[in-house]
């Protein structure tokens, strides 16, 4: 991926949020809702939502989908999507339901990323065995495929209403592993790869960029395959700036971590933010890392989030203004439509 020159192709330019706040829950779900509207006026392509049943330190959003419709009566442009939405958990056939009313509503907006995630205590409170998870999800996403391509589901003359559009290429998977990208390119799904990888020592690019070699060499779908990276990005006015508002939240999650075997324990700040893959500082230094990245060459959607950290909601959304008008151009990403000024100069 080259930079301003035009010769690269444009990619989507996304960013996440785990719907995450210090004042409550209620406060949490109104400032992801602003950072949706303000990311539609930025031009950013996607907005995404993760899903969790049990915040664990990781977000609060437990339903995605009626989050995700408000979201869409509130914006014109952006794209709407989970990464992800736990689908072992789902009814797939209720699932296609909700994900169609929400497409019908947004004018067709909608993608939708499903994983398998990982909470014990999630699948104990929804009657699931967690050691069934890959099983469930094959299952539950073969039923999600077959919904959305308005085939009989569930039984005998029985299709989703209203029915779905073309959802073809609008299925994301999230794996964390060389066989799984192979398995989800297999599959037809485009590829959703994480914002760290877990258990490695090595940098998270190096381990996820054979993943995606994999899945780019297994595809064999009639449409291009895409690749969706997550990754954490923040910039600020410098790196001491943007060190003071994200340092002590990544800390803390990186020994939520550690204390669950993801990461080694005893992590110091700087080794927490490498553990995540980190991308902070002034947007020059961050476009000069994202360069180096060894993933972002092969993706074609660049999905920034600020999680483990929780910004306020003023230096998000400055965050967000900096990716869509320095960092994101730098990398050859440019706005479907005309940006305004949000923030005055600072």
């Amino acid at each position: 991926m080259t930079g301003v020159d035009g010769a690269a192709p444009r990619f989507r330019l996304g960013f996440l949020t785990h719907v995450q706040g210090r004042d409550g829950a209620a406060q949490a779900y109104r400032n992801a809702q602003e950072l949706f509207v303000v990311a539609d006026e930025l031009g950013f392509d996607v907005g995404w939502v993760a899903q969790h049943h049990v915040s664990a330190g990781g977000g609060g959003l437990s339903s995605p989908w009626p989050f995700l419709a408000h979201a869409a009566a509130r914006t014109t442009r952006i794209r709407l999507a989970t990464a992800v939405t736990i689908l072992p958990l789902e009814d797939p056939i209720r699932l296609a339901e909700d994900v169609s009313v929400v497409d019908t509503l947004s004018g067709g907006r909608v993608e939708i990323g499903v994983g398998s995630g990982y909470n014990d205590v999630e699948y104990a409170a929804f009657g699931r065995d967690v050691a069934r998870k890959r099983e469930l999800t094959t299952a539950n996403l073969a039923v999600l495929r077959a919904a959305l391509a308005n085939e009989e589901v569930g039984a005998a003359g029985f299709t989703v209403q209203p029915p779905a559009a073309d959802f073809s290429d609008r299925i994301w998977q999230g794996v964390f592993s060389g066989p799984g990208a192979e398995f989800a390119a297999a599959g037809g799904s485009q590829l959703l790869l994480n914002r760290a990888t877990y258990g490695y020592d090595a940098p998270t690019d190096e381990v996820q960029r054979p993943w995606a070699d994999a899945y780019l060499a297994a595809w064999k779908g009639p449409r291009a395959p895409r690749i969706g990276l997550s990754r954490f990005v923040y910039p600020a006015a410098d790196r001491r700036t943007a060190l003071a508002q994200i340092g002590d939240d990544v800390l803390r999650a990186a020994q939520r971590f550690g204390a669950h075997g993801g990461f080694p324990a005893g992590l110091g700040v700087d080794e927490a933010l490498r553990r995540f893959h980190s991308f902070y500082g002034h947007p020059d230094e961050i476009v000069a890392e994202l360069q180096r990245e060894r993933v972002l060459p092969v993706a074609t959607d660049l999905i920034t989030q600020f999680n483990p950290a929780v910004p306020d909601q003023d230096a998000a959304i400055r965050a967000l203004e900096l990716i869509a008008t320095e960092v994101a151009p730098a990398l050859g990403w440019r706005p479907a439509h005309r940006v305004p000024s949000l923030i005055g100069e600072s």
